[in-house]
């Protein structure tokens, strides 16, 4: 049944991710881990009155800072030791609002990334709108599921290119005008994100502006 099913839909073989991408993983995961830690450290010290206490949250803070340095700097040299990797990185740290850890994120977390189309870009990554239906009831659309890692990169350098990348910022300021919450237009911004990122990849070409990806805003 398996058979007949692939011959039906002529499925296609996707690339196995590089062995770089791979080890990427691990320091990725340690990041995670430390991000979550500074936050949980940084809540506690808004609430914390005992000396000691205060005292022991601002050394572990210190102790997160450092090895989160640490972890950027092993995920730099790992990119930077594969040229084929590095020159993603490049042209993903071309968009304003990618930074380089960003970019490592998003080659380990979606390899596929530069052979993805407009749809399944923001598919994979859990960007595509789902409907809420039954029967003639209709909810509100949200989204969810994909790759988690990667949609939180992208919120986070969705926030930034909102600042400094005036093709995205045109996105969320259009459809802010329309009425959309904020929670939308950025949704919308990470979409084009991706969509922006994994054609450039594919055609192996630096960010330039004025660059419209065709994602539905």
């Amino acid at each position: 049944m398996l058979a007949a099913m692939g011959a039906a839909i002529q499925t296609r073989l996707d690339e196995p991710p590089s062995a770089t991408q791979r080890d990427l993983d691990e320091p990725q995961t340690a990041r995670d881990a430390l991000a979550k830690s500074r936050i949980a450290v940084l809540n506690r010290r808004h609430i914390a009155r005992h000396p000691l206490v205060k005292h022991q949250l601002r050394y572990r803070l210190t102790q997160i800072d450092n090895q989160l340095k640490a972890i950027d700097a092993a995920i730099r040299k790992l990119v930077k030791a594969d040229e084929a990797l590095a020159r993603k990185a490049a042209v993903l740290t071309s968009i304003p609002g990618v930074a380089a850890i960003t970019a490592a994120g998003l080659l380990a977390g979606m390899p596929e990334l530069g052979r993805l189309d407009a749809k399944t870009a923001p598919s994979l990554a859990g960007l595509a709108p789902v409907a809420r239906e039954s029967g003639q009831w209709n909810g509100r659309r949200f989204i969810g599921g994909g790759r988690g890692r990667v949609r939180k990169l992208l919120y986070m350098a969705a926030l930034s290119a909102v600042q400094h990348n005036p093709d995205l910022a045109g996105v969320c300021s259009r459809l802010r005008e329309r009425g959309k919450p904020g929670k939308v237009a950025l949704t919308a911004v990470m979409r084009k994100l991706i969509v922006l990122a994994s054609t450039l990849l594919k055609e192996d070409r630096e960010w330039t502006p004025a660059f419209s990806p065709s994602a539905g805003t």
